[in-house]
C-alpha cells in the first residue's frame, strides 16, 4: 500500500475535537458549530439515555454547555458523532498509544482516525507523500471482516508510537497552566478543574 500517515493540525480554539471530526468525515475544518448542534439535539432527544449520571450534569444544562464554543469535547461527543456519521472513530492517545474506538458495536463499514495529545485533537490521514496537499488526503478507511482497516492500522500505530517517542503529548497530571482570566497558575488537570469550578474561569493556557 503506497502512502504515509500524516497528522493534519486542527486550530487550538477549544473546538478541535469537532473540527478534527469534521475534517476526517467531510474534509471541513469548520464544522464545530454544526456538530455541537447535532450533539445537543441528540442528547435532548433521549433524556433517559443521556441522563445526569451519564453526562455529569442535567440534560438541558449539558445541551447549553456543549453549544458553548469554549467547551471541549471528549468521549461522549465522539460516541455520538460516530453514530451520527455511521462510521467508527478511532482516537489514538499519544501518551499511552492506546486506541479508543467509538461506534464499534454498530459494525459500521468505515473508519476515520484522530490523534490526541492529552489536550488537543488532530486528524490522522493517509497521504500519497509527506507534504502532499490536503486535497489528496484519504480520511475514510474500509473496515475489513476482521474489524481492522488492514495495513493502515499498523502504519497509524507506528506513527503514534513515533509521536510518543518524541514526547509530542502533554502529561495532564503534571502540566502547568495559567488561568487566562486571573493569571493564577495551576498544576495538572485536577487543579484546573477545581479552579474552574471555584471561579467559573475556563480559559487556560499552557505555560512552562
Amino acid at each position: 500500500m503506497d502512502g504515509v500517515i500524516v497528522r493534519r493540525v486542527i486550530p487550538s480554539d477549544n473546538s478541535c475535537l469537532f473540527n478534527a471530526v469534521g475534517y476526517v468525515m467531510d474534509h471541513d475544518k469548520k464544522k464545530a458549530p454544526e456538530l455541537r448542534q447535532v450533539i445537543a439535539a441528540t442528547v435532548a432527544s433521549d433524556p433517559q439515555k443521556y441522563c445526569e449520571a451519564f453526562l455529569g450534569k442535567p440534560n438541558a444544562e449539558y445541551c447549553n454547555w456543549i453549544l458553548d464554543s469554549e467547551k471541549w469535547g471528549g468521549a461522549i461527543e465522539l460516541a455520538i458523532l460516530a453514530d451520527y456519521y455511521g462510521r467508527e472513530i478511532a482516537a489514538y492517545d499519544i501518551q499511552t498509544t492506546r486506541c479508543d474506538l467509538y461506534g464499534q458495536e454498530s459494525n459500521y463499514s468505515e473508519r476515520v482516525m484522530l490523534i490526541y495529545d492529552g489536550l488537543h485533537y488532530d486528524a490522522l490521514v493517509m497521504s500519497p507523500v509527506e507534504d502532499a496537499p490536503e486535497e489528496f488526503d484519504q480520511t475514510i478507511f474500509a473496515v475489513q471482516p476482521n474489524r481492522s482497516i488492514g495495513p493502515v492500522e499498523r502504519l497509524a500505530l507506528n506513527f503514534v508510537k513515533d509521536q510518543q517517542r518524541k514526547r509530542s503529548y502533554t502529561d495532564t497530571s503534571k502540566f502547568t497552566l495559567r488561568c487566562g482570566v486571573c493569571q493564577i497558575g495551576v498544576v495538572g488537570q485536577k487543579e484546573a478543574i477545581e479552579h474552574a469550578q471555584a471561579t467559573g474561569h475556563v480559559n487556560f493556557q499552557e505555560y512552562r
